[in-house]
């Protein structure tokens, strides 16, 4: 009865919403066409590249879609976003459509998706035959089969993938064994009945208790939040693992349904490294920390090897870990064999230790045989990678002070050789950043280092002071010596996509340039490059702009940086209207702050509400402007304000100087923390005529146990707390300040109340301020309104107080007399 009188009530509510009238700031607005022709361009394919090396599917990325897609149901559940209709991932990044390409030429094949499809990224199987993937539709997320020669689809009936913890990047619902045939797939369970029924009264209050020791916590969003979420949570969250025949479509259940936060299939194919979750839930972490068996199963699902019973990590300290047993997977080369990582400092960073963490190896059948330790590392624990020949480990710590980074070369057979250091560098100097190992899928599904011989190949980006030129380089261990096999040349931009020879003489590349749009290319041995593709440039308006990189220093000397970027037909010595665009980070030094990145051989396009719109639209665009913030990393935030401030001045004044910008008129934007940036540079200097603050936090007594990269709690260092925070300086904000933020942010520290009281803040104080927000979406805005609408409210409050600053000056006084 009580249920059918508060439908009754809400329908009522709801048809005289309906009948009345709706504002004009109540409806999506488009910008100017010139704009919107720009914004619909379609964005270039993603390549996933076989492990044979002989073809690749191109899938296209649904970037926007219609936020009727947003508005579908959502339950936010230990740091899930779940939909229920289809048991899948709320607001998930998915593909549209998928091309067949073979790498030694011929016709590409458009594979035949089924109606409205929209799906995860392909999975090859360790053959390279077929693939897979999840179609998520309404009321299901569906499991697929492509033969990887001819393109043709299969849907696997019978089968309904759970894809709920994929979300947070947890065990991917879908992956092949060793014999490329078969698959292990998360499902929802048949018989699971139901979903629970919320209460029509609560059946008491809601309580929560500490007994006295420390929990510090990053201010998380989508926790659960009473007994009525856990219930939800075990509905939704748990998953029946099923072996599914990719040939004959044969399913067989294995093992008993639970919540999974790990689940990998051993190299040999007979073993699941597993790791259940279980109660007692936590109301401040999301599920990442809940208590969990971490296990090895058998065949039959039995428990064949206990890792780890890890408890409730809610006591974790303050860029701390856990104790007992993290990282924990599979060693690629070995049959059955689990690594891990272990704290030997309690997993306190202030706590001083001679080694901060140790790397373990069990093998199975363990026996006699106890688990070993690999290396202790000094430092804490930052990655680790096998090398396909099994006699090769690369492991890396990171020391947070100096912000130092090591990678060590080890022999997991030979634990007791002594590991050979292989670089050493300050984590932020980019210049000497060697790249990053070349890594292959082994014929066992697993993903290794790729080597030839005594080398090992990387590739990066390739950052230097007259931008970034990627490369590949094959280096031998056993020498150092590094042998250069690709550079981008200076008038592309030119990124090594995968190797696809064993000795790095053939490999496909995504090459650019201002005016040549990203194609695809095929490098052979002896130098000749292939293309693959031929996409045409999806957006010639954008060709117009001119774009150039400049350099420039602060009044102290740092080096600084940004890409100026002009409108069509600009006539030099015309000065403009101004945008900066910034977002501020943190150094230890003047040298690595000053560090050029990106390039400016890039073809320009342009993704989500992107300032570049700007220049479209007439205005010079400064945008990436350096916002170094130099010091010791324990303290650097004490002159925050000072530095951000000289930063911003500097550019403005370059700018000035070289002609482009009017002084007069310029305007300042950021996201996240840039938005943060943005509204202390309005509140601590007069250098902007208007401001573009989306989705920020801007009072950091609301982040009490840190944010971004500060390591001092409010109690430990409240002036800088609250000198930094923007809402305690509201009524110093003169300058007019446009916020934007997503109704269904997900950032940790960035709840949409920040936006609401820094609005209130602001307005209470007489400044002219207006808040936007953006329904169903998250911190980073999808829906095709919702962008549409974000670049024209940014469009037209620039317009009105940074182009037509003097009349909008003008205006406002005439209104307030």
């Amino acid at each position: 009865m009580l249920l059918n009188m508060r439908k009754l009530v809400w329908g009522a509510i709801a048809a005289l919403a309906l009948l009345a009238p709706v504002s004009a700031d109540d409806v999506y607005h488009q910008p100017p066409a010139d704009l919107l022709k720009v914004f619909h361009a379609p964005p270039t394919p993603d390549a996933v590249v076989s492990p044979s090396g002989d073809r690749m599917l191109l899938i296209e990325r649904i970037l926007y879609p219609p936020v009727s897609e947003l508005a579908q149901p959502m339950l936010r559940l230990a740091g899930l976003r779940i939909n229920p209709a289809n048991n899948g991932p709320h607001n998930a990044i998915l593909y549209r459509s998928v091309m067949l390409e073979q790498l030694a030429g011929g016709e590409p094949a458009l594979l035949h998706l089924p109606a409205r499809a929209e799906i995860t990224s392909p999975v090859w199987s360790p053959d390279g035959k077929h693939f897979a993937f999840e179609n998520l539709t309404s009321s299901a997320v569906e499991l697929w089969i492509g033969d990887g020669l001819s393109g043709s689809l299969q849907k696997v009936q019978g089968i309904r993938v759970n894809a709920a913890l994929t979300a947070m990047n947890l065990p991917p619902p879908i992956q092949w064994l060793p014999d490329s045939r078969t698959l292990l797939v998360e499902t929802v369970p048949e018989d699971r009945g139901q979903p629970p029924q919320e209460p029509a009264v609560p059946p008491g209050p809601h309580t929560q208790e500490s007994l006295g020791k420390a929990g510090p916590a990053p201010t998380y969003e989508d926790l659960l939040k009473n007994a009525y979420d856990e219930q939800l949570f075990d509905f939704y969250a748990a998953s029946q693992f099923v072996y599914v025949d990719s040939m004959t479509g044969k399913v067989r259940p294995y093992g008993a349904p639970a919540i999974f936060t790990t689940a990998e299939v051993s190299p040999d194919g007979k073993n699941v490294l597993v790791a259940r979750v279980h109660k007692p839930y936590s109301y401040f972490q999301p599920v990442t920390a809940f208590a969990k068996e971490v296990e090895v199963w058998d065949a039959y699902a039995h428990v064949a090897y206990k890792v780890a019973s890890l408890p409730l990590a809610d006591r974790v300290p303050i860029e701390g870990v856990p104790t007992g047993p993290r990282d924990y997977h599979w060693a690629p080369t070995e049959a059955a064999s689990v690594y891990w990582v272990e704290a030997m400092d309690g997993g306190n960073p202030k706590e001083t230790a001679p080694h901060r963490d140790r790397v373990m190896i069990a093998r199975l059948p363990i026996g006699s045989h106890q688990p070993q330790e690999l290396m202790k590392v000094e430092q804490r624990f930052r990655t680790i990678e096998f090398g396909e020949s099994g006699t090769l480990t690369l492991i890396s710590d990171y020391e947070r002070k100096k912000r130092w980074i090591r990678t060590y070369a080890v022999n997991p057979k030979d634990p007791s050789a002594q590991p050979k250091l292989i670089w050493a560098r300050n984590m932020q100097d980019h210049y000497k950043d060697p790249g990053t190992p070349v890594l292959r899928i082994l014929p066992n599904g697993e993903t290794a280092v790729r080597q030839s011989e005594d080398a090992i190949f990387l590739k990066g980006v390739g950052a230097t002071p007259e931008g970034d030129r990627p490369f590949l380089d094959r280096f031998d261990l056993k020498t150092t010596k590094t042998d250069h096999l690709f550079r981008s040349d200076p008038d592309h931009y030119e990124i090594v996509e995968a190797v696809l020879d064993q000795t790095g003489s053939r490999y496909l590349t995504r090459r650019e340039s201002p005016t040549e749009p990203p194609n695809f290319y095929v490098h052979e041995k002896g130098g000749t490059a292939t293309a693959i593709t031929h996409f045409p440039d999806p957006a010639p308006e954008l060709r117009k702009l001119s774009k150039q990189l400049v350099t420039y220093k602060r009044p102290d000397g740092v080096p600084l940086s940004f890409t100026l970027y002009l409108p069509p037909g600009y006539k030099p010595g015309t000065r403009l209207p101004t945008v900066i665009w910034a977002y501020p980070y943190e150094y230890n030094d003047a040298d690595t702050a000053g560090q050029i990145s990106g390039s400016t051989k890039r073809f320009t396009t342009v993704v989500g509400p992107s300032e570049i719109y700007f220049a479209l639209h007439g205005y010079a665009v400064l945008d990436n402007a350096s916002m170094p913030v130099i010091g010791d990393p324990d303290t650097f935030n004490n002159t925050y304000l000072e530095q951000i401030v000289a930063d911003a001045k500097a550019a403005i004044d370059k700018a000035a100087e070289m002609g482009v910008t009017d002084p007069n008129r310029v305007g300042v934007g950021g996201h996240s923390y840039g938005a943060f940036m943005t509204a202390n540079l309005l509140a601590h200097s007069n250098l902007f005529k208007a401001g573009i603050a989306r989705s920020g936090a801007y009072n950091r007594t609301l982040t009490p146990f840190g944010f971004q990269t500060e390591r001092r709690t409010l109690w430990e260092a409240p002036d800088v707390y609250l000198k930094m925070s923007p809402f305690l300086s509201a009524d110093k904000i003169k300058a007019a300040m446009l916020m934007i933020h997503g109704e269904a942010d997900d950032n940790t520290g960035t709840f949409p109340i920040q936006s609401d009281r820094m609005y209130a803040a602001v307005r209470g104080n007489g400044g002219v301020v207006r808040l936007v927000t953006l329904p169903y979406e998250a911190h980073g805005y999808r829906g095709e309104e919702t962008i549409e609408h974000v670049i024209y409210e940014m469009i037209t409050w620039f317009d009105k107080y940074v182009k037509d600053a003097e009349n909008s000056k003008q205006l406002n006084a005439s209104s307030q007399q």
